[in-house]
C-alpha cells in the first residue's frame, strides 16, 4: 500500500493540471512544467490531482508514488517557487554573478565561472565576518537540486575543518586530526 501515492494532490490557486495522452502539464504564477507519465492513471477532479495504480504488481506500486511526488512537487513549483541555499566556508572563498553567470573562488588557480540555466535565479551575498552565501530559486525543484549538487561538486566540504561549499543547515561528519 502507498501512503503516499493514494494522498490527492490539492491544487493551488492560479494553478491549472492538465492531463493529456501520458503528459501532465502544471501552469502558474511561476511557470510551466510538464511530465511525462506511464503504468498510472491519473485524474483531476474538485480542485486535486488523484493518482490511481492498476494492480498491486511492484513496479506499479513504485511509480504510483513516485508521480503522484513528482505532480507535488510541480504544483508547489509554480505557485511557491523551491529555494537552496549554499554556504561557502573557507578563507579567500568568495562567490560573485554577473546576470546567469556564477564567479567562484575556491583556491584554484582560476576562478570558476559557472553558467546557469535560464529558469534559475541566482544571489549571491557575502558580509563582513558572515560567509559567501549562493541562493538559488526556480519553479523547477529537480533543475534546483541538480544545479546546487553541480557548484557543490566543486569544492566539496572535507572532513577535518569544514572547508568546501556546503547547504545552509548541513551536518558534516567532522573526524579528529592528528593525536600528539
Amino acid at each position: 500500500m502507498s501512503r503516499i501515492g493514494n494522498n490527492p494532490v490539492k491544487i493551488a490557486e492560479g494553478t491549472t493540471v492538465e492531463v493529456k495522452d501520458n503528459l501532465i502539464t502544471v501552469k502558474g504564477k511561476l511557470g510551466e512544467l510538464t511530465q511525462e507519465y506511464s503504468d498510472v492513471k491519473i485524474t483531476v477532479e474538485d480542485g486535486e490531482v488523484i493518482v490511481e495504480r492498476p494492480s498491486e504488481s511492484k513496479d506499479h506500486k513504485a511509480k504510483h508514488g513516485l508521480y503522484r511526488a513528482l505532480i507535488n512537487n510541480m504544483v508547489k513549483g509554480v505557485s511557491k517557487g523551491w529555494t537552496k541555499e549554499l554556504e561557502l566556508v573557507g578563507v579567500g572563498y568568495r562567490a560573485s554573478n554577473q546576470g546567469q553567470k556564477l564567479d567562484l573562488a575556491l583556491g584554484f588557480s582560476h576562478n570558476i565561472i559557472f553558467e546557469l540555466a535560464p529558469e534559475v535565479k541566482v544571489e549571491t551575498t557575502s558580509e563582513k565576518g558572515k560567509n559567501p552565501t549562493i541562493k538559488l530559486t526556480s519553479h523547477d525543484k529537480q533543475l534546483v537540486g541538480q544545479i546546487a549538487a553541480k557548484i557543490r561538486s566543486f569544492r566539496k566540504p572535507e572532513p577535518y575543518k569544514g572547508k568546501g561549499i556546503k547547504f545552509v543547515g548541513e551536518q558534516l561528519r567532522r573526524k579528529a586530526g592528528k593525536s600528539a
